[in-house]
């Protein structure tokens, strides 16, 4: 290939020699024209390519350029393979670019990046959930201008990102905990990353109210123990009094052990995530003994009645079955006044497999307390659930026995005219041979 300086001198010398000739021929001005024709020639097809060349660059079609001759084909085709080579390059980078903004936008977390003025300069959607801004009509405007909580904007301006910021009450309800932390990196920018903390923070509160029911339902049998305790160590009493401390002791005992036996029960429950064994289960023998034991706690006191469809075989953990169909069946009896009816049933459900029954015309449950009734310790009367001997933990006993077998708890209650508490099975729970 011939170089620039090599094709000028080239075309220079035909030039020369063609005006040369025409000047013998036709004098000065001849020799002029010829060597102007020759020269232009090589300068207008330059120019007839540099056109093409603007052309193809207006239409970024230069990699599409169709080829060209001498010179402007080497240039054409080093120019096409460089604007192809850069375009790829452009384009790895763009879907580079888009991976990492995916994976961003795929982030449990709130991400927003901010410039040295602390303006936004991008966000993925959860931190638009989290600290409700919209990334296209916020986009440059300052962090603390749409996130005006004083704790935050303390935190923004001490510049102390050592700790995070934990924030309360945010989200469009109002009801998520935050954890903000801000992590300086290139160029004097800083990248804000928001964890949404709600649960952890629920999960605390349930721990320490969890602690501080245990100790109270502790200390309120610990004390009347301590007292009579006292009293006998202290008084001279005669046997008749002894007795009936000790007896009245005896009984606080045992709600402590109920207190130890269901919290230890529920430990095991929620220690075991794995759903239930598929065992076969007796339902008329467990029936007929929860029918005896709630005869024993009533006294006689109620109208207590069974009904057991013998055919239908339940399939799961027998222990924690009889665990949660007898505090359903004890707590109808304790909360159901002197004269009540309570029922038990055992029976084809026409939307589940099958469905165990335990309905009381007790004074019913507000409304209210039904979403709440299955949390630990929770009671709608605390001074009744005392003088009835519950623990509060039976529910919680019930729901986590139901999550391990499939099952859904149903409560239905009104006030006045009882309460009704189901346990719905699924068909893989119920023997198929004798469906």
């Amino acid at each position: 290939m011939l170089s620039i300086i090599s094709r000028f001198f080239i075309i220079l010398g035909l030039a020369s020699v063609s005006a040369w000739l025409a000047f013998d021929l036709w004098g000065p001005l001849g020799g002029f024209i010829a060597g102007f024709i020759v020269f232009s020639i090589p300068l207008l097809y330059s120019y007839l390519n540099l056109v093409r060349l603007q052309k193809f660059i207006l239409l970024d079609r230069v990699e599409s350029m169709p080829a060209a001759s001498g010179l402007w084909d080497e240039v054409f085709s080093k120019l096409e393979r460089l604007v192809r080579n850069m375009k790829s390059q452009v384009r790895a980078i763009e879907k580079q670019h888009e991976r990492f903004i995916q994976a961003f936008q795929a982030s449990p977390n709130g991400i927003i990046m901010l410039d040295d003025l602390d303006q936004i300069e991008w966000c993925n959607s959860i931190a638009e959930n989290f600290f409700g801004i919209l990334f296209k009509r916020d986009v440059m405007q300052r962090i603390n201008y749409l996130i005006r909580r004083p704790e935050f904007v303390r935190y923004l301006n001490d510049r102390l990102f050592d700790e995070p910021l934990l924030i309360e009450q945010m989200g469009s309800g109002g009801n998520l905990s935050l954890l903000v932390q801000v992590f300086p990196f290139a160029e004097n920018r800083r990248l804000l990353l928001a964890q949404d903390v709600t649960n952890f923070r629920k999960a605390e509160a349930m721990r320490r109210d969890f602690v501080a029911n245990v100790s109270h339902e502790m200390r309120t049998p610990l004390t009347v123990m301590m007292g009579f305790l006292e009293t006998v160590q202290t008084l001279d009493l005669d046997k008749a009094k002894k007795d009936e401390y000790l007896d009245l002791m005896m009984v606080q005992g045992l709600r402590m052990k109920s207190l130890v036996e269901d919290l230890l029960t529920l430990a095991n429950l929620e220690a075991n995530s794995q759903p239930a064994p598929q065992v076969q289960v007796a339902m008329p023998a467990i029936l007929a003994m929860l029918k005896g034991e709630a005869d024993a706690l009533s006294g006689n006191k109620h109208v207590i009645s069974v009904e057991c469809d013998s055919a239908l075989t339940l399939l799961g953990e027998e222990r924690e079955l009889i665990s949660a169909f007898s505090n359903l069946v004890s707590n109808a009896v304790r909360y159901t006044p002197a004269g009540g009816a309570i029922r038990i049933v055992w029976h084809k459900d026409k939307d589940h497999g099958a469905e165990f029954l335990v309905h009381d015309s007790g004074p019913g449950i507000a409304s209210e307390h039904l979403p709440r009734l299955t949390e630990r310790f929770y009671r709608v009367d605390r001074s009744r659930s005392r003088e009835t001997g519950g623990t509060g933990l039976g529910l919680a006993i019930v729901k986590h026995v139901a999550t391990r077998h499939q099952a859904n708890l149903l409560i239905e209650s009104t006030l006045g005219k009882g309460s009704t508490f189901k346990l719905q099975f699924p068909e893989e729970r119920i023997s198929a041979d004798l469906i």
